[in-house]
């Protein structure tokens, strides 16, 4: 059986809908918390999923598992293993990669549209066209060297990057946004939409409208995506 390592940076922001369907591609999951678990050899799983998290790729000083990560993602990086990133997940490798990663003029945080590229167009991020994905960020990244950009928004120029088959970056929340599990989301994320003035019903709302498009759309899309590493 092949193996997944999911390194996870919250509790309540786990894999989502892509846990089945990395079960039924043939993986065995293990979960690795941020700085409470030992990271393992770098080149040793088959697939690495890394998740998001508040904290920040550059807050190494207050959060010495950011430069751990970061460090260890470059390794695994370098050897062209098999990794997906997903918001902070993508910001870390977009660092491993040597990009700069800092605040976007504004969070976004909700449901919008992404505007794909043409290599975006040409992949498995087809499926998420036209579908609003949960964003919940307030930092970028630049596009990292030897990279295609895959989708922007207005707010953020860099949505997602891959590099060949292997490597997947993904600043939104294509495995999220689907209620009742997105009410952790809500809970554990209270004093930051307190701050924005984001009202929970309104993304309630919205992931009613929205989540179950974004379960079947985001499904789709890793499914084509780990398809594509076994050719």
């Amino acid at each position: 059986m092949k193996s997944a390592l999911i390194l996870r940076h919250l509790a309540f922001e786990d894999l989502g809908s892509f846990a089945p369907v990395l079960r039924d591609a043939g993986y065995q999951l293990q979960d690795i918390e941020a700085a409470v678990d030992p990271l393992p050899d770098p080149l040793e799983p088959d697939l690495v999923v890394v998740l998001g998290g508040p904290i920040g790729v550059n807050d190494g000083a207050a959060y010495p598992c950011m430069t751990e990560e970061r460090n260890w993602l470059a390794m695994r990086l370098a050897a062209d293993r098999p990794t997906l990133g997903i918001c902070l997940g993508a910001q870390l490798m977009a660092a491993a990669l040597g990009s700069r990663v800092a605040p976007i003029a504004e969070k976004e945080i909700g449901f919008a549209p992404l505007t794909l590229t043409p290599p975006g167009w040409a992949g498995p991020l087809a499926h998420l066209s036209d579908i609003p994905v949960l964003h919940w960020h307030g930092e970028g990244f630049d596009l990292p060297a030897g990279t295609e950009r895959l989708a922007a928004t207005p707010g953020c120029e860099t949505q997602g990057f891959a590099r060949g088959r292997n490597i997947l970056g993904l600043q939104f929340h294509p495995e999220a946004g689907m209620l009742p599990d997105f009410e952790r989301w809500l809970i554990g994320h209270s004093a930051e939409l307190a701050q924005a003035g984001i009202a929970p019903e309104a993304l309630r709302q919205d992931a009613r409208a929205h989540g179950p498009a974004l379960r079947t759309a985001g499904q789709a899309m890793l499914k084509q995506w780990l398809r594509g590493l076994d050719e």
